[in-house]
């Protein structure tokens, strides 16, 4: 199969959209966290914390959505931490996030060595199944690409135009948006500064967590350490890369993913003589190069990572 063929197949944008749906929902929450003027670093953390009380939640009897919830709800208490630091605190961001993943991170392989002492090998669980043949089997084009989802993947779809009415249409969006340009100006207006970033926070890391979550019940059955794998960071530079919008978020993790699938299938396709390490690397230095090209023009919040201490200039 040359590449025009592998570019042209429902596989490759099935497998597309399959890698980049922790991608959208960890860009989405840094983005919504960023808006608001808070540099979010625990991403990596939360969203490992996520994967594990999904998946840990199931295991334990709960079904998949509820999974889902109590991924939310760890991914918010995380938020609440991150938030408590960095907005009333005014502390460093840069360390609060740092830490925040730290703790996450560790707290995660230490309630799993709690609740499995003796396992080697991590049990599964029954994951989301894909949509299969039916109404959306049958849509034109997009169809064979979106048979092979499970929902969250269509969740993590509705989130961005959620994300984008919530910013540009709302009054509430409206007061992230300002908050994260010019708080003081926010706050001669009425609005709490503080109340308005915290909820931003916690919110923003509840999406990450779902991110999370997504890995351990849908794309794989287990969770497993380092699952995450640095999909955190990446989120962090597709913010930048999307120029804190919704849809260029979208266009930025399914770039990304196309970059990884294409790795993994020119891999498959035989020996080329060019070491694994090469293509394994690819992605990545793409996505480096294509986010400088876009950051060169990125507006970036006025205020982001500049603490607000009500009545100082």
């Amino acid at each position: 199969m040359d590449l025009l063929d592998l570019l042209l197949s429902a596989g490759l944008w099935a497998t597309v959209l399959r890698i980049a749906t922790p991608l959208i929902f960890g860009t989405l929450g840094e983005l919504l966290c960023e808006r608001a003027g808070v540099l979010n670093l625990g991403i990596e953390g939360i969203m490992t914390l996520g994967a594990l009380v999904g998946w840990l939640s199931v295991y334990q009897g709960c079904d998949l959505w509820t999974g889902v919830m109590l991924a939310a709800c760890a991914g918010m208490a995380a938020g609440l931490l991150q938030g408590l630091l960095t907005v009333p605190l005014g502390l460093s961001q840069h360390v609060t996030g740092i830490g925040v993943t730290l703790l996450c991170t560790s707290l995660s392989y230490y309630v799993y060595r709690l609740a499995l002492p003796q396992t080697t090998t991590p049990p599964s669980i029954a994951p989301f199944a894909p949509f299969g043949d039916g109404a959306l089997a049958d849509l034109p084009v997009i169809g064979g690409v979106l048979a092979q989802q499970t929902p969250l993947t269509m969740v993590a779809l509705c989130a961005v135009v959620a994300i984008a009415w919530l910013l540009y249409r709302t009054p509430l969006g409206l007061a992230i948006r300002m908050v994260g340009e010019n708080p003081a100006a926010a706050d001669a207006q009425g609005i709490s500064v503080t109340a308005v970033r915290m909820g931003a926070v916690m919110a923003g890391s509840a999406l990450m967590a779902v991110g999370g979550a997504f890995l351990t019940l849908s794309a794989f059955n287990a969770f497993f350490f380092n699952m995450i794998g640095g999909r955190g960071w990446i989120c962090i530079a597709l913010v930048v890369f999307a120029s804190w919008r919704p849809g260029k978020a979208l266009f930025g993790a399914l770039l990304f993913a196309l970059f990884d699938a294409l790795q993994t299938r020119l891999q498959q396709g035989g020996d080329s003589g060019i070491p694994y390490q090469v293509y394994l690397m690819a992605p990545y230095v793409l996505s480096i190069v294509a986010l400088v090209v876009m950051s060169r023009r990125a507006a970036y919040p006025q205020a982001l990572m500049i603490p607000f201490r009500k009545g100082e200039r």
